[in-house]
């Protein structure tokens, strides 16, 4: 399962962040380092085609995709050189997929810190972009070394080089002009800039309504990554209320069905994540695969056995699906397909694999 690193600076809401997303468990409190050790959570990631395929199946259970997220205690100016919780902090980052920054933009007079998102976000590259500097250099001279008795080292010497110029200038590896190429090869350092980004701006109840306008100039700096503006305490205490309660909490306050599920979709696609779907009477399940997949490969996050043994995938769009009203008149209608091994899977493809091992 794919995990997402919740980073920014002390009370920026990490916690509280977390708390929407696992219906509570960690520690939120207005003073630094009320999280030492990381929290781990799984969320649910929202999808109404699952819901409606469930509904036209009349299905006992269903099962959503999920990702994983990780409440990383606060970083601070300094923490490249062990400030605050240093190289621990440091370490949990390394162990995610991709970075959620978590930027506050609520004025609280009863909650120390910075209140400029634009602000924490500076911080917060700068630190990051300095630790991998530290281990950037270190990576450089010791394949420049390595050259001498192996040319066959010079591109990614010369990859190395384009790190470390981009990291003096402060300039995190996910700004950089690498290919996509470089940066599969930049994966076996382990930069902590060389993940993908998103950002949520934490902002107060009274700034509802203002979120395009907030998220604005941070978009910009982030050169177009997706930005989420939510109100993160309202929808962690939304959270911990039953389905029927919580849906009319976020009705009153005009915030619809909430961020929370944006962000999570948000987050999932981030990775290139996408989902193909199953459906019957005793199921509906989404399931992961990354964009690009095959449908062996898609069968293989079912079952080895379905991957080993792949014949063919019958397969059918999730809205096609719907407007049959159910598999088998879409098999009468002609409208299921019958995909071989190359076939490139698409999201929201309904399947249903014929193997034999």
């Amino acid at each position: 399962m794919e995990r997402f690193g919740f980073v920014g600076l002390p009370n920026a809401g990490k916690s509280s962040l977390y708390n929407a997303l696992a219906g509570g468990g960690a520690h939120a409190a207005p003073y630094a380092f009320a999280t030492t050790d990381p929290n781990v959570g799984v969320a649910k990631v929202p999808d109404l085609r699952l819901d409606q395929l469930a509904e036209m199946s009349n299905s006992r259970r269903v099962v959503p995709a999920a990702v994983q997220f990780t409440d990383i205690g606060g970083l601070v100016e300094g923490a490249s050189h062990g400030e605050g919780l240093g190289n621990a902090f440091l370490s949990h980052i390394r162990e995610v997929d991709a970075i959620v920054f978590v930027l506050r933009a609520f004025p609280d007079s009863d909650v120390p810190g910075l209140v400029d998102p634009l602000e924490h976000l500076r911080i917060v590259e700068i630190e990051l972009a300095l630790a991998d500097l530290a281990s950037a250099e270190k990576a450089l001279d010791r394949h420049a070394r390595m050259l001498k008795g192996d040319s066959s080292l010079g591109a990614v010497v010369a990859l190395l080089k384009r790190c470390v110029d981009h990291l003096s200038a402060g300039v995190p590896l996910y700004r950089a002009d690498f290919d996509a190429d470089a940066r599969r090869q930049l994966r076996e350092f382990f930069f902590l800039t060389n993940k993908p980004v998103l950002a949520v701006l934490n902002i107060g109840e009274g700034q509802i309504g203002q979120e395009a306008e907030i998220a604005a100039p941070v978009a910009a700096e982030l050169n177009g990554a997706e930005v989420v503006a939510l109100c993160v305490q309202l929808e962690a205490e939304a959270a911990q209320l039953g389905t029927e309660d919580r849906n009319e909490m976020l009705e009153a306050l005009g915030l619809g069905e909430g961020a929370v599920p944006r962000f999570l979709t948000s987050a999932y696609h981030l990775l290139g994540l996408r989902t193909f779907l199953t459906t019957g009477e005793k199921e509906s399940r989404a399931w992961t695969f990354r964009a690009g997949a095959t449908a062996p490969e898609c069968a293989g996050a079912i079952h080895s056995d379905f991957q080993r043994g792949f014949i063919r995938a019958e397969t059918i769009a999730w809205d096609e699906l719907l407007r049959a009203g159910s598999w088998s008149a879409a098999k009468d209608l002609g409208k299921v397909r019958s995909e071989g091994k190359e076939y490139v899977a698409q999201d929201g493809d309904v399947m249903e694999f014929r193997f034999a091992v």
